[in-house]
Formats: structure tokens, sequence, C-alpha cells
């Protein structure tokens, strides 16, 4: 990769968190918290059974699903963005 490619590259790569964070205040941090435990309560037995579904033990579905949480919303590319596991991907596992 030559060095104007990789300049471009980490000028446009900045991890969305980063401008989410401006303004931040405590009413927001409310919402998020209720949004965080509600996708929590869905997302954490959908990653279970997907570990069962694929013949794994179930902690592994939940280490996946926490660490993979983390790398999401450090990542991700949108306030609005849905990370996790979803029902389609039983058809990839079974």
């Amino acid at each position: 990769m030559n060095n104007s490619l990789l300049v471009r590259f980490t000028r446009y790569f900045r991890p969305r968190l980063i401008d989410a964070l401006r303004g931040y205040d405590r009413e927001r941090f409310t919402t998020d918290i209720t949004a965080g435990i509600t996708v929590g309560v869905i997302a954490l037995p959908l990653a279970i059974a997907f570990a069962i579904a694929s013949g794994a033990k179930p902690e592994a579905g939940i280490f996946t699903a926490i660490i993979a949480g983390f790398i999401i919303s450090g990542l991700g590319g949108s306030r609005v963005q849905i990370g996790g596991p979803t029902g389609a991907f039983i058809v990839i596992v079974y």
C-alpha cells in the first residue's frame, strides 16, 4: 500500500463512536442504557440458541455475542446500525 493511499484510508476511517460522543448528555445515556438492556434480553438467548444449534457450548454463544457487541459498537459506521445475532443466520448455522 503506497503512502498516499494509506493517508487517504486513515483520514476517512474514523469510528463513528467519536462523533456520537460529542454532546452526549445524561438523557441520552439513560435512553441508551434502556435500549442496551432491551437488546441484551433478546440477543443473549438468541446467541445461546445459535451456539447450541451449531453444536457449540452455550457459553460460546454468550461470549461471542458480548465480544462482538463491543467490536460492533466501537467500529460501527452509523448511529442507527444494528449489529448482533439475527434469525436469518440460523440457515447458515444449520
